[in-house]
């Protein structure tokens, strides 16, 4: 499925920022990711789709991050994560990248590591945990920052090797995915990870699909961009029409290809694996 790489909006999410262009006098913003299109193709009735194309998102550059990369995203209609996970699983057997994978949980990863329930650890402890490993100050920062710091800098690099689903994750980081309560009576979010070998490689969700949801998820996105000092980003009312008019049960997945690639490879720079990968050294070296 084709979807436009130029959008009137970019997305809310306080952590991802978008490149904004100039287009004849009107600001465009380059997409991070197809979602908000593919959402929208999915509340007209197009059936399960996929995309695999350009994405852009204005962060850091890194030995995994680029401002430009190629993503590969799909839906599938009234799937649940574990379909979707296992879909996902025979895909990397078919590829030949692993015939095997596990599933773990988000709170038992930290009761493992961290020794600390996610879901129901005080604020102030979290922030505190987050100061001591990082060496910085992180008794500002909200719920969400702390944790995704502590799993980043304390549990992602002792990860099983092989392929990895992380899954339930804490309900502020739901990002646009439905929540529902644990067997342990925590609200958490329908929403996966996987990793290979200790690196990210996708994100997928049970798509949240209730419009007043939507709604206060963003103005929420809004409100912590600005605390952040973040420019606000213009709602795209063209997805909310379409959320009104009724998006399917469905749930999705977004797969960095380069960051794949890099695997495969056994290398540990993304941008060996980009004919015109970018440094931020040369930039007239394209």
């Amino acid at each position: 499925m084709d979807v436009p790489l130029l959008g009137k909006t970019g997305v809310t999410d306080p952590f991802i920022d978008c490149f904004e262009l100039n287009v004849n006098g009107e600001t465009r913003y380059l997409q991070s990711s197809p979602e908000y299109f593919m959402k929208r193709l999915l509340a007209s009735g197009s059936g399960p789709i996929y995309f695999l194309g350009k994405a852009f998102r204005a962060e850091e550059v890194s030995s995994k991050h680029q401002p430009e990369f190629t993503i590969l995203e799909w839906y599938r209609l009234d799937f649940d994560n574990n379909q979707l996970m296992k879909e996902i699983a025979d895909l990397m057997n078919m590829l030949k990248i692993s015939n095997s994978y596990q599933s773990i949980r988000y709170a038992d990863l930290f009761k493992k590591y961290i020794r600390i329930n996610p879901h129901e650890a005080r604020l102030e402890d979290l922030q505190k945990i987050a100061s001591t490993v990082s060496d910085a100050s992180f008794f500002e920062e909200d719920r969400s920052v702390c944790l995704d710091l502590i799993f980043s800098m304390c549990i992602e690099p002792q990860l099983p090797k092989g392929l990895v689903f992380i899954y339930d994750y804490p309900a502020c980081q739901s990002a646009l995915a439905k929540q529902k309560k644990d067997h342990e009576g925590n609200y958490v979010a329908q929403r996966f990870e996987l990793y290979l070998d200790n690196l990210e490689l996708a994100n997928g969700y049970v798509e949240l699909i209730d419009f007043d949801e939507h709604i206060a998820r963003f103005a929420k996105d809004q409100l912590i961009r600005e605390r952040l000092g973040k420019k606000i980003i213009p709602l795209d009312y063209n997805l909310l029409e379409s959320l009104k008019y009724g998006l399917p049960a469905c749930a999705g997945v977004a797969i960095g290809i380069d960051r794949l690639i890099m695997k495969l490879m056994d290398l540990n720079d993304i941008s060996k694996v980009m004919s015109f990968g970018y440094t931020g050294v040369d930039s007239n070296n394209d």
